[in-house]
């Protein structure tokens, strides 16, 4: 698929997931099941799925889960509709290789909305192309289940419409699917945009990452942008006492019970030198 073509279905796309999500505001179409069914897939795709998974296990290998366990929350990701895990990957290892610089997919220096959502739907020379996923996810293109996710992504996401519907009607579609999305679009987006724009840099990095509390607490802990751009391999981004990090509670919940393994974080000396 071209560029071209892909820029323009993914401004169609997005532009049908924002406009469905709208129907919202019908009365008849609100329902507090709906709403709670929300929540729940907006965690789980979003908060197991991109944050632990998609980031922190597959794009920075901060840690290693069961491969059960990896393959169902890699499905979970996928739900997000953000891409599949190789695109994904290869698109944020992509980013940290070349961060607010040109060559960077979502550069800031080109303005906040480009960094936003703007770089998905416009003219980007910078987006990954076929040879570039290959080159940036190796690991992920060598085993045969990733390659595979790359072609289920839409039998995925229609056969969770199907269950929507039958659990709750046009109510749950609504909610569960294009409400979902936007919301986990934004917030995914914003770690892109704001936390290259808006907080605090703890770090000396060579890119426009800051550390912005209130991206932090939409994006599961994701908002502690410039302490991950300074660390990228930790699977911890809150470093300090007030610095939320729910993904890192649930690390630490992982590890715990043996589900997951191979933790890296900085050492203290590298944390107070690198200031």
């Amino acid at each position: 698929m071209s560029h071209r073509v892909r820029r323009t279905l993914n401004g169609l796309g997005l532009g049908a997931i924002h406009a469905l999500a709208l129907l919202a505001f019908i009365p008849a179409i609100f329902h507090w099941s709906a709403v709670a069914a929300a929540g729940v897939l907006l965690y789980l795709t979003g908060g197991l799925g991109i944050a632990l998974c998609f980031h922190r296990t597959l794009t920075h290998r901060g840690l290693r889960l069961r491969k059960p366990l990896e393959y169902g929350l890699a499905i979970l990701g996928t739900l997000a509709m953000q891409a599949d895990p190789i695109r994904w990957v290869a698109t944020h290892r992509k980013h940290h290789a070349h961060a607010d610089t040109t060559d960077d997919p979502h550069d800031r220096h080109r303005g906040f909305r480009w960094a936003h959502v703007a770089w998905l739907c416009r003219p980007n020379e910078a987006f990954p192309t076929e040879s570039e996923l290959r080159r940036f996810a190796p690991d992920l293109f060598a085993q045969r289940f990733y390659r595979g996710l790359r072609y289920a992504q839409w039998p995925l996401h229609l056969s969770l419409a199907i269950v929507l519907f039958a659990l709750g009607g046009w109510s749950w579609v609504i909610w569960g699917m294009f409400v979902r999305l936007a919301v986990s679009y934004h917030a995914t987006w914003l770690v892109n945009s704001a936390a290259h724009s808006i907080g605090y840099r703890t770090f000396r990095t060579r890119d426009l990452s800051t550390n912005c509390w209130w991206v932090a607490l939409i994006s599961w802990g994701e908002g502690w942008h410039n302490n991950h751009h300074a660390f990228p391999y930790s699977a911890r981004h809150g470093f300090r006492w007030f610095e939320i990090d729910p993904t890192w509670w649930l690390v630490r919940l992982l590890r715990w019970v043996h589900l997951a393994d191979h933790v890296r974080l900085p050492s203290r000396r590298a944390l107070t030198t690198t200031q």
